[in-house]
Order: C-alpha cells, then sequence, then structure tokens
C-alpha cells in the first residue's frame, strides 16, 4: 500500500495522469534543416565538352604542339572553351591526348586561401606535387597548382596513375601541367563576356548575390544562351539547351521534387538548381555560395523570371 501510494503521490505532483498522457496531442513536428547546395559547379547540359562553346583564348590550344613534341604522341585540343558556373567558376578547354580526353581549368577571378581546398574536394588521398609550387596537389583524379593569382586544375577522363584505358600517368599528367603554366598568364579571359539579353537577369542575379557581380561569362552554345554572373562568394547561372532528350537530375533516386514550371519542371534543393524543358529548350538554373546558404526554388524562379519569356515562347 505504501508502494501504491507513493506513485499516486508523484502523479499528484506532476500535474500528469495516464487518461492525461493518453488525450495529449501529437508533439509539433520539428521543421527539417534548411538544405544548403553542398555541389562545387553545377551539372553541365549534355554535349557541353569542348566541340562547342565560347571563341577565344583558352589554354589547351596554345600547347598542342609543345606536348606533342614533349609526349611524342598526337596532342590536339577542342575547338571551344566555356564555364562550369562553379565556385571558384572555371574557364575550362578539353585536351585529346590520341584519344584520352584531359580538361584544363583556370579560375576566372583570381584565386582565394580556399580555392585550392575547395577544388580539390573529394580527390581522395593528396600529395604535395613540389615541380608546380609549394601550393601544388595532386590525387587519382586530378591535379591543382597556381599560376600568379589564379587556380589551374588538370582532369584527365580516366584519372592519373589508375591503369584505366583513358588514364594517364603522372608523368604526363605533370607535363601538361607544366605546359599549361607557360600558357595561362597569355591566355587569361576578361573577367567580363557579355551578352546583351542576359542582362534582362542582371538585376536579379546582383540582389541574390548581395554584390555587383565581378565575372561574367555569356555566350552562345550552338545559339543556345549561357549567362553566368559571378563573385567571389556566389555564383549564378542560367543555362540554356535544344533538343537535349532527357533530363539526367531526373533520374535520381530518391527523385527530385517537381517545380511549378516548365513541361516538367523539377527542383534540386541539394544542388541548388532549379531545371525545367519548355519545347525544344531544357533550362538550369542555379545558385552556389561560399559559405553555403540555402537556395530556394522561388530564388531561383526570380533570377530566371525576367528571361521566361524567351525560353516558353
Amino acid at each position: 500500500m505504501r508502494l501504491l501510494a507513493g506513485m499516486f503521490a508523484v502523479l499528484l505532483v506532476s500535474g500528469c495522469t495516464v487518461a492525461q498522457r493518453a488525450n495529449d496531442s501529437r508533439p509539433h513536428a520539428v521543421p527539417p534543416s534548411a538544405v544548403v547546395p553542398s555541389v562545387i559547379a553545377p551539372p553541365q547540359p549534355e554535349g557541353l565538352d569542348g566541340t562547342a562553346g565560347a571563341a577565344g583564348p583558352q589554354v589547351c590550344t596554345a600547347i598542342t604542339r609543345t606536348l606533342t613534341a614533349k609526349l611524342r604522341v598526337p596532342v590536339t585540343a577542342k575547338p571551344s572553351a566555356w564555364n562550369d558556373g562553379g565556385l571558384p567558376a572555371m574557364d575550362l578547354c578539353t585536351l585529346l591526348l590520341e584519344d584520352r580526353a584531359v580538361t584544363i581549368g583556370v579560375s576566372a577571378l583570381p584565386s582565394q586561401p580556399d580555392t585550392i581546398s575547395r577544388l580539390m574536394d573529394g580527390a581522395g588521398a593528396l600529395k604535395s606535387l613540389p615541380e608546380l609550387g609549394p601550393d601544388a596537389f595532386i590525387a587519382d583524379s586530378r591535379l591543382v597548382f597556381h599560376v600568379g593569382d589564379r587556380a589551374v586544375r588538370v582532369t584527365p577522363a580516366g584519372g592519373i596513375d589508375r591503369s584505366n584505358a583513358d588514364g594517364i600517368d603522372r608523368a604526363k599528367a605533370v607535363a601538361i601541367a607544366l605546359a599549361a603554366r607557360d600558357a595561362v598568364p597569355k591566355s587569361l579571359r576578361p573577367a567580363r563576356q557579355s551578352d546583351e539579353t542576359c542582362q534582362l537577369s542582371t538585376s536579379a542575379a546582383e540582389r541574390f548575390v548581395r554584390l555587383q557581380v565581378q565575372l561574367r561569362r555569356d555566350y552562345r552554345v550552338n545559339g543556345a544562351l549561357t549567362c553566368i554572373w559571378g563573385t567571389f562568394e556566389a555564383t549564378v547561372s542560367i543555362v540554356e539547351a535544344f533538343d537535349q532528350a532527357t533530363i539526367p537530375e531526373s533520374q535520381r533516386v530518391p527523385p527530385p521534387r517537381f517545380a511549378p514550371l516548365g513541361q516538367p519542371g523539377y527542383y534540386l534543393p541539394e544542388a541548388g538548381e532549379l531545371v525545367f524543358r519548355q519545347g525544344r529548350r531544357v533550362v538550369r538554373v542555379s545558385a552556389l555560395t561560399n559559405p553555403p546558404r540555402e537556395v530556394t526554388l522561388d530564388a531561383l524562379t526570380t533570377i530566371v523570371d525576367p528571361m521566361l519569356p524567351l525560353f516558353l515562347r
């Protein structure tokens, strides 16, 4: 009896009975934390690999003759360049060692204290590369180093020393990097490369990045428009593609969220991306920030909204 009396007293003190607990409403669900993009660069449309892109100076075409003589294999370059719209935004070009592709990227803006670490994020175990300076590193997928105030990344399609058919060995990767080091100062592009059509969304892009943009990369690939606005802390891009057979993002697991734009449209908060199809067009709207912050569907829609009449016609 003493035990029962003691239990009853505890219930009275707590102000709670078994009956009351049964009638309590369910606890409020804790809202999920905001999803912030974790990627370095947004996905590129199919076919944007240097076979079509922006005309103008690029490292790859400048070093083919030097590398052909050095490596004693035919070295060519795809004719055009492009920009990945990442953080940092990289001007890219493609070398071909016989049929093995190597992408060379040069930061479109001066390097920042964390640029090298961001470019090597996810590369695996890093080793120093003294041939290219005290802050040069190599991994089995890429190597990165500085030329003046720019960061340079060399990425063989099949990796480095992986024994893959489309990979290259360390000696060839370093030879390419050394040739690129000499060519970069003469191949830099101006910070601003603008298309008047992209100007429609410039104000919205600047509101998102919260600064006047320092980088512009606007050009047309086979008639399709690319617009990129960038600062050291943020990059915004709108990339149009014609006659793209599929939207690869739609195949992700779990499936992406549907967006109320396009036929169909998808919103990928973890990538900071809105992608939608309208007739012949597939349009990607991407935004990245450093440090990462949430990129909402409303923010992406606001950025592309001034250009929607062009894409929806």
